[in-house]
């Protein structure tokens, strides 16, 4: 229970803050839009540079626990289409959305301050290494996807450039680059002192901005879908994903007790808002997709409160 009230409370009561200034009108869309740029582009950028720079790169690059994370999200995001296909028997546009939304997990605006509060600053090298894999593969697979089917099988080129060029352009994915050169070419050096303070003190508002710029986000979201599909696709993220996690990590990729931990919360945190881009980007799955958000956010309050009394460190 220390680990809830100490560690998952303040973490959601940050969300909460948001959402009922979003509610109450203290801070409109234009505001939700400004922090969520500052902290995209400005905030989480150094923590992911300092994350990695800091970080041997065998600390970095953990092989079981991308094979066990990752393996999971794929089953996740094929299920969640198949599943799509099954019930609702809706074009593939959409049975690629609706396993995004199944299998992306919030890492960087949710995952990224659960860890710092948690485990500490010197412990986000598994976040950081999801984000990558969230940014670079799952984002780059629905992109393919959607390029694809929309040119009729015609414009995988094409969608190769767009993903190539989104990377590029990704401060999240640039700043680890960047981070892992450090580590890769200048091993033991440390960052220079002025560069690290920086980089703290934007990074210091990472957690909180991040925190609160999804409750920002989710007081101007609706319920506008069917609940049985929001249902069936929050039980996947929440529940399914860090179960099929779990059973990785003890059979196939087994790894010590705090990447195994962190894989699965990871694994469990709900869809995250980027999908909601994705979606808005092809006009298609909008409001579904900003409804499994809000829903898989809210339920999250217990299943990964429960999780972290199991794996984080009682303080």
């Amino acid at each position: 229970m220390s680990v809830v009230l100490n560690v998952a409370l303040p973490v959601f009561a940050i969300i909460l803050a948001g959402v009922l200034s979003g509610k109450a009108k203290l801070l409109g869309p234009a505001s939700s839009e400004a922090l969520n740029k500052f902290v995209y582009w400005m905030a989480l950028p150094p923590v992911l540079f300092l994350g990695t720079a800091r970080r041997s790169l065998s600390e970095i690059f953990n092989g079981p626990f991308i094979g066990a994370f990752l393996g999971a999200m794929l089953a996740v995001y094929a299920l969640g289409a198949l599943i799509g296909w099954l019930v609702h028997r809706e074009r593939t546009q959409i049975q690629c959305m609706q396993g995004l939304t199944a299998s992306f997990s919030n890492t960087g605006y949710m995952g990224i301050p659960l860890f710092l509060a948690a485990f500490g600053p010197d412990h986000l090298a598994p976040t950081i290494l999801a984000t990558v894999i969230m940014s670079a593969i799952m984002v780059g697979i629905a992109v393919i996807w959607l390029e694809f089917a929309n040119s009729h099988g015609h414009g995988l080129g094409k969608a190769l450039k767009d993903v190539g060029r989104a990377l590029a352009k990704n401060p999240l994915i640039v700043s680890t680059a960047v981070g892992i050169a450090w580590a890769a070419l200048l091993p033991g050096v440390a960052v220079p002192r002025p560069i690290a303070t920086f980089c703290e003190l934007m990074g210091a508002a990472a957690g909180p901005c991040a925190l609160f710029a999804i409750g920002l986000f989710l007081a101007g979201r609706s319920l506008k879908a069917d609940l049985v599909e929001v249902g069936w696709i929050s039980a996947l993220k929440l529940l399914v994903q860090p179960a099929l996690t779990w059973a990785l990590t003890v059979t196939l990729f087994p790894m010590d007790p705090f990447w195994t931990g962190s894989a699965i919360i990871l694994a469990a945190l709900p869809t995250g808002a980027l999908t909601f881009v994705v979606a808005q980007q092809y006009q298609i799955y909008v409001d579904r997709t900003s409804s499994a958000i809000l829903v898989s956010t809210v339920l999250s309050v217990v299943t990964l409160s429960a999780l972290l009394a199991v794996y984080a460190p009682a303080g």
